[in-house]
C-alpha cells in the first residue's frame, strides 16, 4: 500500500489540549473518510467518533508519544475532501504516483496550513487560483505533480512564504510579477518546466532571496533586473534558456553568490569586473552562448574559491594571462574543472598547470593555444582529464604526461606534435580509457607496448606518419574484448555529466560521451601501416568501430573478421589488400558503415542479411576482381563454393573426354590396320615387298 504522509494535523487550542486536540483530530479525519471513494472509505470502518478515543489505534495511523496524529498511511485516495480539514497546519504527500486527480480549489480553505508539499504523485490539472487564500503558508512544494496551465497571479498574495518550489511540471505561461510581493521568499525554484516571457524584474524587491533556479524552461529577452537588493543569494540557475544581451553586472553586489550557471542561452556579452565582488565564488558556467570577450576581463579579479570555471562555446579572446602578464591561473588553488574550449584563446600554458592540486578536469580544445607543453616534473594526482586537441602545441609527446597515473582521457589530437610515441605510456598511465593522437606528425612505428592499456577503449592513432605493421598481440586490450556498459569512473561535478570528446565514427563527428563509456573502437587510418591485417584484431569483441583505411596493408582480410559481432562500422579501404572477402562478415548484424573501396579484392561478395541492406556499390569500389550485390552479378550465378565445385567437376569431365576420344583414336587406326593387312594375299611377301622398297 503507498504512504500518504500527513505531518502535523495540528487543529484549534482548547481548554483541555490533548483530549481536545484528539476529538478535533478525529472529527476531521472522519470528515476526510467520508469524501473518499470506494474501497478507501470501506477500507476505514473503525474510522468514526464512537472510537475517537483511541484515535492512535486506528488502521493507517501512528501517533507520536503526545498522542498526537504523526502519521497516516493510505494508497488510492484523492485529495478530493482535503478542504475540510481546515485546521491543517502541515499536509506532506509524498511519493505516491498512483494519487490522482487535480489539487482542488477548496484547497484554500485551510487558513492555518503552513508547510503544502505534494512531491512525486500522479496529479495534474492547474494551480488553482484559490492558492493565494492560503496566507500562513511558509513552504508550497509541489514537485513532481504534473502541473499544467500558468502560475496563478494570486501566488503574490503568500506574503509569508520562504520555499516556493514547482520544479519539473508542465507549466506555461509567463512569471507572474506579483512574485515580487513574497519578500520573505528565500528559496524560488522554478526549473524544468515550460515557462516563457521575461524573468520579472520584481524579482529586485526579493531582498532575503538565497536560490533563484529558471533552468529548462524556454524564458528569454535581457534580464532587466538589479540584484542590489539580494546581499543574500547565493545561487542562480538560469541554464538553458533564451536569454540574450549583457549579463547583469549586479549578480555580484551582495557579495554572497557561489553558484553560478547560464550555460545554454544567447548572451553576447559580460561586463568588465562583473565579477569583482563574487569572493565566494565557486561555480561558473557561460557554456555555449556567444559571449564576446576577453578572458582577464572577465576574471581580472577573479575570487580563489572558484572550483568549476567553464566558458566553452563562446567567442572569448585573448591568453591566460592577468593584466599585469601574471599567470592567471597560478592562484586558483581550488580549481577543479576547468573548460575553455571552443574559443579563440592562444599563447602558451602556463607552468603552474600541473600543480593545481585539485585540477581534475581540463578541456582547451579547440582554441589557438600554441608552444611546448610545458615540463613538470610532478603531475597532481586529481587530474583525470585533459583535453588539448585542436590548437597548435607542437613538441614531442609531453614528458610530464609520465607522472599522471590517474589520467582516464587524453586527448591531443589535431595538434603538430612529432617523433615518436613512447613506449612508457601504458605503464605510466594505466587507468587510460581514452587516447586520441590523431592528426599530428607523430611517425615511427607503433610500440608494441601501446596494446598494454587494460582499460584502454577508444585508440585513435589516424592522420599521422606511422610506419611498419600493427602490432599482433592484443590479448592486453581487455576492455576492448568484451562490451562494456558501465562508465570507468564518474565525475564529482555537475558540469561533466554533459562532457564530450569528438571522434570521428560513421564517417561523422561523434560526441563520445566520458560518462557513457558503451563505445570501443580503434581508427589507426591515414598513415603508412603495411603488412597484414593481424588476426588478434578479431579477439576484441567488443569493438563498435575499426578504421585501417588509407594504408598499405596487404594481404587477406582475416577470415574471423565476423567474430566482432557488436561492429558498427568498418572501413578498410584505400590498401592493397587481397583475396576474398571472408563469408564470415554476413554475421555483422549491427554494421551500418562499411567501406572496402580501392583494394585488389576479388571473388563473390558475402551475403547476409544486414549485408544487404548496404545496398551503396562505393562501398566496393575500385576492386576489378569483386562482384555480386550490390555491383553487377558473377558471371556464373552460383555460391562461390558451388562454383568450386563445379569447377573441379568439369575438369573431371574433360578428362574423361579426351581419354574416350584418344581411345576411341587409337581404336580406329587398330582396326583399320589390321583390317588393310589382312586384306592382302600373302602378308609375308608384302611385307618383304616393303622391306626391298628401301634400298640399303
Amino acid at each position: 500500500m503507498k504512504h500518504l504522509h500527513l505531518v502535523g494535523l495540528l487543529l484549534l487550542s482548547c481548554t483541555c489540549p490533548l483530549l481536545c486536540a484528539a476529538q478535533r483530530e478525529a472529527a476531521a479525519l472522519v470528515r476526510w473518510k467520508a469524501s473518499l471513494d470506494g474501497a478507501a472509505d470501506r477500507s476505514l470502518g473503525p474510522w468514526s467518533m464512537a472510537n475517537s478515543t483511541r484515535l492512535c489505534r486506528w488502521r493507517y495511523i501512528t501517533c507520536d508519544s503526545a498522542g498526537h496524529l504523526t502519521e497516516l498511511n493510505l494508497g488510492g485516495a484523492t485529495l478530493n475532501g482535503i478542504g475540510n480539514l481546515t485546521s491543517l497546519v502541515v499536509l506532506r504527500i509524498l511519493d505516491n504516483p498512483s494519487l490522482r486527480g487535480a489539487i482542488p480549489r477548496t484547497i484554500g480553505q485551510l487558513k492555518h496550513l503552513a508547510v503544502l508539499e505534494l512531491d512525486c504523485l500522479g496529479l495534474g490539472g492547474s494551480l488553482p487560483e484559490e492558492i493565494g487564500n492560503l496566507t500562513s503558508l511558509e513552504n508550497l512544494n509541489l514537485n513532481l505533480v504534473v502541473l499544467t496551465g500558468s502560475i496563478p497571479p494570486t501566488i503574490g498574495m503568500l506574503v509569508k512564504l520562504r520555499v516556493l518550489d514547482l520544479e519539473n511540471n508542465n507549466l506555461t505561461g509567463s512569471i507572474p510579477m506579483e512574485i515580487g510581493n513574497m519578500t520573505e521568499v528565500q528559496y524560488m525554484h522554478f526549473q524544468d518546466n515550460y515557462l516563457e516571457g521575461d524573468l520579472p524584474g520584481t524579482i529586485s524587491h526579493l531582498i532575503n532571496l538565497r536560490e533563484l533556479d529558471v533552468s529548462g524552461n524556454q524564458l528569454g529577452g535581457h534580464i532587466l533586473l538589479e540584484f542590489r537588493n539580494s546581499s543574500l543569494l547565493n545561487m542562480v540557475d538560469i541554464a538553458k534558456n533564451n536569454f540574450s544581451g549583457m549579463f547583469p553586472p549586479s549578480v555580484c553586489i551582495g557579495g554572497a553568490l557561489r553558484f553560478l550557471d547560464a550555460r545554454y542561452n544567447g548572451f553576447t556579452g559580460i561586463r568588465h569586473q562583473t565579477f569583482q565582488n563574487c569572493t565566494t565564488l565557486q561555480y561558473v558556467d557561460f557554456t555555449a552562448n556567444n559571449i564576446v570577450a576577453e578572458l582577464r576581463e572577465c576574471f581580472s579579479d577573479h575570487p580563489k574559491w572558484l572550483s568549476t570555471v567553464a566558458f566553452s562555446q563562446n567567442q572569448l579572446y585573448g591568453t591566460l594571462l592577468t593584466d599585469q602578464g601574471e599567470d592567471l591561473l597560478c592562484n586558483l588553488t581550488s580549481l577543479s574543472l576547468l573548460d575553455l574550449s571552443s574559443n579563440a584563446l592562444h599563447g602558451d600554458l602556463p607552468k603552474c598547470f600541473w600543480d593545481l592540486p585539485n585540477l581534475g578536469l581540463v578541456d582547451l580544445s579547440s582554441n589557438s593555444f600554441s608552444g611546448v607543453v610545458p615540463f613538470s616534473r610532478t603531475c597532481q594526482e586529481n587530474l583525470n582529464y585533459l583535453l588539448l586537441a585542436n590548437n597548435h602545441f607542437r613538441g614531442t609527446f609531453p614528458l610530464s604526461l609520465k607522472k599522471c597515473i590517474n589520467l582516464v582521457a587524453l586527448d591531443l589530437g589535431g595538434n603538430s606534435f612529432s617523433g615518436t610515441i613512447p613506449s612508457w605510456a601504458s605503464m605510466s598511465l594505466p587507468k587510460l580509457n581514452f587516447l586520441r593522437l590523431s592528426s599530428n606528425m607523430f611517425g615511427g612505428i607503433i610500440p608494441q607496448e601501446i596494446l598494454q592499456f587494460r582499460l584502454l577503449r577508444v585508440l585513435d592513432l589516424s592522420r599521422n606518419k606511422l610506419t611498419g605493421s600493427v602490432p599482433d598481440d592484443f590479448t592486453n586490450l581487455t576492455a576492448m574484448a568484451q562490451e562494456q556498459e558501465s562508465p570507468g569512473i564518474i565525475y564529482a561535478d555537475p558540469d561533466f555529466f554533459g562532457k564530450r570528446i569528438h571522434i570521428v565514427w560513421k564517417n561523422v563527428n561523434y560526441a563520445y560521451s566520458l560518462q557513457i563509456s558503451a563505445v570501443a573502437g580503434i581508427d589507426l587510418s591515414g598513415n603508412s601501416l603495411s603488412q597484414e591485417i593481424p588476426k588478434g584484431l578479431t579477439t576484441l569483441l567488443g569493438l563498435r568501430y575499426l578504421n585501417l583505411s588509407g594504408n598499405h596493408l596487404s594481404g587477406c582480410i582475416p577470415e574471423d573478421i565476423g567474430n566482432l559481432v557488436l561492429l558498427e562500422s568498418l572501413d578498410l579501404s584505400g590498401n592493397q589488400l587481397s583475396g576474398e572477402i571472408p563469408p564470415s562478415l554476413s554475421a555483422l548484424k549491427s554494421i551500418s558503415v562499411l567501406n572496402f573501396s580501392s583494394n585488389g579484392l576479388s571473388g563473390r561478395i558475402p551475403t547476409g542479411s544486414q549485408l544487404q541492406v548496404l545496398d551503396d556499390p562505393s562501398i566496393y569500389s575500385n576492386n576489378p576482381g569483386l562482384c555480386g550485390f550490390p555491383l553487377e552479378d558473377c558471371i556464373n550465378s552460383s555460391t562461390p563454393a558451388q562454383s568450386e565445385t563445379s569447377l573441379d567437376e568439369d575438369r573431371e569431365a574433360l578428362w574423361v573426354y579426351c581419354f574416350v576420344a584418344a581411345g576411341f583414336i587409337f581404336g580406329f587406326w587398330l582396326y583399320w590396320a589390321s583390317s588393310f593387312f589382312a586384306a592382302r594375299p600373302g602378308g609375308v611377301h608384302s611385307t618383304s615387298m616393303w622391306t626391298t622398297c628401301n634400298p640399303r
